[in-house]
């Protein structure tokens, strides 16, 4: 009869040991961010608490008495709850069916350039947008674009047309964000996808031209499932952050002629937090901002893992 055979998890822990003093200046490397992200990442997350209490700030977080739900629940009866998370669901999915395509559309059109200095040329006049601060876009967006004053609305109507309300009207100031989110970000965005064109291997491309195949046939063979792991990947971020969206770009663009749809969850929560020190309601709605994003990153996850059998793990 044959003697099962005995784990090795101490043979095993013995490897690890050595692997760790083998390499521990590796691993020493990791200390710094360790602590960066327990200091500043999941120390905060203790703050959450305050959801669930009638938070006061001079009895402090552990002092306040405890609320339960009951703080969801006046979130959840709230109309610019209900409004600001409209808005940053349409403008995220907007987003992602505008801006996402760009810097992949970008990347295969930079890869195929031939001439070096001007294909140097282009990356840096896309990669700059990134670089310059929100504030300051917002700033150039109002001396271009304001009705009355902006120069592209001079220029409009010097030509006998009539001016645009880029930053005025609820549809014309979504087009403009959509827009200017694409030129900001679009450029810096295909510096991930020109990195993973770089692991595609060259022989398939001088196979494909062997058999006739021109350039659309190459890209649409080759270049686009090369990087599709990586657009896989990214598509599935961008879906978990569709509850989430970012302070500044809202924030420098909108003006109350356009707050119907320019309110979300960021701005809202600044207003309400901020503005009105109501902590607890601030806090309640950014906990359910951050479910509602995990949710949506593991529907993704567990959709592409279904249809593609690939995902993040």
């Amino acid at each position: 009869m044959a003697i099962p055979a005995r784990p090795r998890t101490r043979g095993a822990s013995r490897w690890q040991v050595k692997s760790l003093v083998r390499d521990w200046q590796l691993y020493s490397l990791l200390v710094l961010p360790m602590i960066y992200f327990l200091i500043f990442k999941y120390g905060p997350m203790f703050g959450v608490v305050i959801a669930f209490k009638d938070y006061n700030i001079f009895q402090g977080i552990l002092a306040s008495p405890w609320v339960g739900f009951d703080t969801f629940r006046e979130v959840f009866q709230m109309d610019g709850f209900y409004r600001a998370l409209r808005n940053t669901m349409l403008l995220n999915l907007l987003d992602l069916l505008i801006s996402f395509p760009m810097p992949i559309i970008l990347a295969i059109l930079l890869n195929e350039l031939r001439v070096k200095w001007f294909k140097k040329g282009a990356q840096m006049v896309l990669y700059l947008p990134h670089f310059i601060s929100w504030i300051i876009i917002g700033g150039m967006a109002i001396q271009l674009l304001a009705t009355n004053t902006g120069i592209v609305n001079n220029v409009i109507k010097s030509l006998g047309l009539q001016a645009v309300p880029f930053l005025t009207e609820p549809l014309y100031w979504v087009t403009t964000y959509l827009g200017i989110g694409v030129w900001q970000s679009a450029g810096w965005g295909t510096i991930i996808y020109l990195a993973a064109l770089t692991g595609i291997n060259r022989d398939l491309y001088e196979a494909a031209e062997v058999d006739g195949a021109n350039r659309l046939r190459k890209m649409w063979h080759i270049t686009l499932p090369g990087i599709k792991p990586t657009i896989i990947i990214l598509l599935i971020i961008n879906i978990g952050h569709m509850a989430n969206i970012g302070f500044d770009r809202p924030f420098v663009l909108s003006n109350p002629l356009v707050t119907n749809v320019s309110e979300v969850i960021s701005t809202y929560v600044y207003k309400i937090g901020i503005q009105s020190a109501r902590y607890t309601i601030a806090t309640a709605i950014g906990l359910f901002q951050a479910v509602v994003g995990l949710i949506f990153l593991l529907s993704a996850d567990y959709i592409s893992r279904k249809v593609n059998d690939q995902g993040i793990w």
